[in-house]
């Protein structure tokens, strides 16, 4: 017979035991998470990534995974995962120098322009350095030059980049040829760039469209050789949405947009390759690439190398300003904007370069076409897919009336100058250098190619009154007085 105490004190030996082993596997996991932290604080440089708050893996979880992600990418040839490095990479963008020119006429497009000035903003976020030039016609108000200035500062996230932005002052007189100014800036400054941009004042191009033609580019060149690089160039194409004609998009039309789309178009006909778009014929590149059938881009992109290249070639002499061809205001071969930026490099007859677009990143030097109108023109008299039976394409006469938005809405340069009304001492912000030596910094407004008779006699008072006052701003240190901050937030556009 067992005796009565038997059964409980078999409960109070397990008690223990459970006991001591949960507090042998609770010091098991407190001693291997200890030696886990070793292994990655200490085994490792501990300078890695430190910057980013990133905690660097140490060669055991590097191994780990690296056999993972080739286990998952096991099935990707064409681009296996790179290997693990103790160092930050750079990016196709880090470092490089980049001018970017645009031709900017007035303020009619000036909303489209702050895009656009975003976009290069970006760039130098991604490690560039970036130096803007726009051609323009009017002259900009302080408030709205210190504005940008605030919005345009890139705080240098890592020692090779940064931006500037320039105002070069035409006067109107040049008409459609502002957009030949910066061919010859980019044969003077051909040095001192890696990367050069034209483009007009509403497209709307960001880091990945850069870094993509860097990539084609490099691509390009290792395909057909360095000897041959310079008869490709890589290109793009805009898009626009295709929103319905006959509607304003608010709450109660909101619907309308469900099948709303990117559409390209400047490229029409079916079958599309054969009238949209074109096979390359080169053997290493026709599998890889094509081409658009019309190649009107609005921009371009060119490296160093190919500019000079351009510059000697046959038929070509990219680094002359010329006229282009014909006469009439839709001469066949386009206007002296579409020859600047699209018809004189890639026409057979004139420098005979090749535009590439790349089908498997196609996607990735697309660009949007900020007014997103111009997909209403297509099947109109005059323009793409129309003829002398289509509908007219009406333009303004001037009689046109426009419902303007609510008077409440807060507007950008009116919250600017009211912060700094409220905000008085922020006098330092565009001011860089050593201390009792720091001298402005913000975007600069050269106004050597105007003269007196330059403006109309209505315009001229204005233009002279915002010179002068952007110049004393410069001089105090580019921060804003009363006088500047004493603006018509709705009509100081229409007074240029």
């Amino acid at each position: 017979m067992a005796h009565p105490n038997t059964k409980r004190v078999s409960i109070g030996g397990v008690r223990s035991v459970l006991s001591i082993l949960t507090s042998f596997l609770f010091g098991l996991a407190l001693a291997s998470a200890f030696f886990l932290w070793h292994a990655i604080h200490i085994i490792e440089t501990p300078a890695v990534g430190a910057s980013l708050g990133v905690t660097p893996l140490s060669p055991a979880l590097k191994s780990v995974r690296r056999v993972q992600s080739d286990n998952e990418n096991s099935a990707s040839v064409r681009n296996p995962p790179p290997e693990s490095k103790d160092t930050i990479s750079p990016t196709l963008l880090s470092g490089l120098r980049i001018l970017v020119t645009i031709a900017s006429f007035d303020f009619m497009q000036l909303a489209h322009l702050e895009e656009v000035l975003d976009g290069f903003q970006d760039v130098c976020y991604a490690g560039s350095k970036v130096d803007v030039v726009i051609y323009t016609t009017v002259v900009y108000p302080v408030a709205f030059i210190d504005m940008l200035n605030d919005r345009m500062r890139c705080n240098d996230p890592s020692p090779t980049s940064g931006m500037t932005v320039t105002l070069m002052l035409k006067p109107a007189s040049v008409r459609l040829h502002l957009v030949d100014f910066h061919r010859s800036l980019f044969y003077d400054r051909l040095d001192s760039y890696d990367l050069f941009v034209y483009t007009e004042d509403d497209i709307r191009i960001s880091p990945k469209t850069l870094a993509a033609y860097m990539y084609e580019t490099k691509r390009v060149s290792s395909l057909v050789g360095p000897e041959h690089a310079s008869d490709y160039n890589v290109g793009i194409v805009r898009y626009e949405y295709n929103f319905p004609e006959n509607v304003v998009i608010t709450d109660k039309t909101r619907h309308a947009t469900e099948n709303v789309t990117r559409v390209y178009w400047e490229h029409l006909g079916k079958p599309i390759f054969e009238k949209a778009m074109d096979e390359v014929q080169h053997e290493k590149l026709s599998k890889l690439y094509m081409s658009s059938h019309g190649h009107h881009q609005g921009m371009y992109m060119a490296t160093q190398d190919l500019l000079r290249a351009w510059k000697d070639r046959k038929g070509c002499k990219f680094d002359e300003i010329k006229n282009r061809p014909g006469s009439g205001s839709q001469p066949s071969e386009g206007t002296q904007r579409v020859w600047m930026s699209s018809q004189q490099l890639f026409a057979k007859r004139h420098c005979g370069v090749t535009q590439l677009l790349p089908i498997e990143n196609f996607g990735q030097l697309t660009v949007l076409h900020l007014p997103n109108k111009n997909y209403r023109r297509v099947g109109k008299q005059g323009r793409i897919g129309g003829n002398d039976n289509s509908p007219k394409n009406e333009f303004s006469d001037g009689t046109e009336q426009f419902q303007p938005s609510h008077p409440d809405l807060l507007h950008a340069l009116e919250l600017h100058v009211e912060m700094k009304r409220h905000f008085p001492a922020l006098k330092t912000t565009n001011l860089a250098g050593e201390e009792g030596r720091k001298k402005y910094v913000g975007i600069r407004m050269v106004d050597t190619d105007l003269k007196p008779g330059s403006f109309a006699p209505n315009h001229r008072r204005v233009a002279e009154k915002r010179l002068e006052a952007y110049k004393e701003y410069v001089a105090r240190g580019g921060y804003m007085i009363d006088s500047d901050m004493d603006i018509d937030i709705n009509a100081w556009r229409i007074e240029s």
